[in-house]
């Protein structure tokens, strides 16, 4: 080939279908970006921004991994909807843990992690002029389901004065009547507040009455602290009836990289899940699936000693906060703290100068939604001393007078 025709094919135009210029921002990969940058100059960063685990997987799951991939029928083609085992487990862990029972074979779908499964209910379930209700602040990956339905959002605040709650009164009315689907996250992701019972019971109320479908992302529901264990929205009557919840292994069990989550609940949702999944994967590598229902079915000391952790963690970052004058409402579970920018700044000229000045990543509210600005979101993911160091560093900017 010569060199003119090569570069005659380096030019041809390449037109990227609407929805890829439709999609947000990743959010994160831009922090990240950020991060790195200072990292490559050489900086010593205390990376607080990312909802990334620092911890390894337990041991014995980890073990079952190896032991497993020497099997020779996990190197063929899974079933398309998963090994019945690996639902069988997390339905165990749902009956064990919160009291709730679940169909293996109807009622459980096995994902790629919990954001796949965020990102295709909107597909499954969503129309151009359709209209999803999403928590603001929120998880950003919410928007990306959205948009690649080409539907539209609608924004729900969550506010201090209502307990980071939405207010399902003040929805618009023509939103409310093109809505089809909307998304509840408790443990919150980024406000680090539990739900009590009664805002769910409220939910199933508002989505029966007005036929929208609930996803509740339950993805911190391991991780309450002060000792109160968040509620599942499986948990309460006619929860199935009207909507889904998602599962991952991801925080539990600290298996953020093995990509393993769940939809649970409402049996037709799960069977569309499972088809556009048909579409997309032929399921989670054999190995996996059996190391995951180990995680599930075997001892739970590991989960109960990494809750002890973020709660010494997160009580060792407040009282260090508390001595430079950042006050702030103690979180309530995730491994999320969630401050309110000191007076002069905004969410990201506040992380900008953190990050210049102090070489701190944090995540600036705005990020998560226009309710989340006047916050940012600090990660309790690395060690106390290492945190306690982020605040000594913070101190020197003489922020809180």
């Amino acid at each position: 080939m010569s060199a003119s025709s090569s570069s005659n094919v380096s030019a041809f135009p390449i037109q990227p279908a609407q929805r890829m210029q439709e999609l947000p921002t990743q959010f994160f990969a831009k922090l990240v970006g950020k991060a790195n940058l200072q990292i490559a100059a050489g900086h010593d960063v205390i990376n607080l921004g990312q909802g990334n685990p620092d911890q390894p997987t337990p041991s014995h799951i980890v073990k079952k991994l190896q032991e497993a991939a020497e099997n020779p029928q996990y190197h063929r083609y899974p079933p398309f909807n998963g090994y019945l085992f690996l639902k069988q487990a997390v339905a165990q862990r749902y009956k064990e843990d919160y009291g709730v029972d679940l169909d293996p074979e109807t009622e459980v779908a096995i994902l790629f992690g919990g954001k796949t499964g965020l990102v295709e209910i909107s597909q499954c379930l969503l129309n151009p002029g359709d209209v999803c209700l999403v928590p603001d602040p929120g998880y950003p990956d919410y928007w990306s389901g959205v948009a690649l339905s080409g539907a539209r959002m609608s924004f729900m605040p969550l506010r201090e004065s209502n307990a980071f709650l939405p207010d399902y009164s003040s929805i618009p009315v023509d939103d409310l009547n093109k809505a089809k689907l909307m998304f509840i996250n408790y443990p919150n992701n980024p406000t680090a507040v539990n739900a009590p019972a009664s805002f769910y019971e409220e939910t199933i109320r508002f989505a029966e009455k007005n036929g929208i479908v609930v996803a509740s992302d339950f993805a911190y529901g391991a991780l309450g602290l002060d000792g109160e264990k968040p509620i599942s929205f499986l948990q309460l009557p006619g929860a199935k009836e009207v909507g889904v919840e998602f599962y991952t292994l991801s925080k539990t069990y600290n298996m953020a990289g093995w990509r393993v989550g769940f939809a649970l609940g409402n049996k037709e949702i799960v069977r569309l899940i499972n088809m556009i999944q048909d579409h997309y994967y032929c399921s989670l590598f054999g190995g996996i699936q059996e190391a995951a229902a180990a995680a599930l079915t075997g001892p739970q000391d590991c989960v109960s000693d990494l809750l002890a952790m973020y709660q010494s963690r997160r009580d060792a970052l407040y009282s260090s906060l508390d001595q430079i004058g950042w006050k702030a409402t103690r979180s309530q579970g995730s491994f999320f703290t969630w401050l309110p920018v000191p007076k002069g700044h905004t969410s990201s000229s506040l992380a900008d100068l953190l990050l210049e000045e102090a070489k701190i990543v944090v995540a600036p509210g705005i990020g998560f939604g226009e309710s989340g600005e006047g916050y940012v979101r600090l990660g309790l993911l690395t060690p106390e001393a290492r945190l306690q160091e982020a605040v000594e560093r913070i101190a020197k900017l003489n922020l809180f007078g």
